[in-house]
């Protein structure tokens, strides 16, 4: 059994244990399955589980940053009577190869407020995102390749 089937059953069985069905209580009984299942099976080879679900853990923590801070942003924007927005187009080259990441950035770019993934080249090498912001382009796509797409990327591996 893989240990991530064997993580998502030991929640599972946390939620009944616990009568808590709810999304709270279903990670919960992720965060100590994943315990369980790294005290119990050190022996095997579930150091490249471990390092995905680190992974997805920091790719999630640094969206909701990401997403607070251009909510903050924007708002900030909207309720002041001078605006500070500087519109632009950027196109960003893409190292990501499958349909699934592309997919998953662009709708993560799209998701932040200020920004709009808008096409994917014909080649899949490059995405156009719309932002609300845009100080300097080439820092523009340096955040977000160094940011969404390093993170995708490390998801994936």
């Amino acid at each position: 059994m893989s240990a991530f089937l064997a993580n998502i059953l030991l929640a599972l069985a946390w939620m009944a244990l616990t009568g808590s069905f709810s999304a709270g209580g279903f990670f919960t009984g992720l965060l100590f399955g994943f315990c369980v299942l790294w005290i119990g099976r050190r022996d095997r080879n579930t150091a490249a589980y471990r390092k995905k679900i680190l992974a997805v853990g920091e790719f999630v923590l640094f969206f909701l940053r990401e997403m607070m801070l251009a909510n903050l942003r924007v708002a900030h924007d909207v309720l002041t009577p001078r605006h500070h927005m500087t519109p632009g187009i950027v196109a960003v080259p893409l190292d990501l190869e499958s349909d699934l990441q592309i997919t998953l950035l662009a709708n993560l770019i799209t998701l932040t407020p200020g920004t709009l993934s808008l096409h994917v080249s014909d080649d899949r090498r490059t995405l156009y995102v719309h932002a609300m912001y845009i100080g300097e382009p080439a820092q523009l796509v340096r955040n977000i390749k160094e940011g969404f797409e390093k993170r995708v990327m490390e998801v994936f591996q």
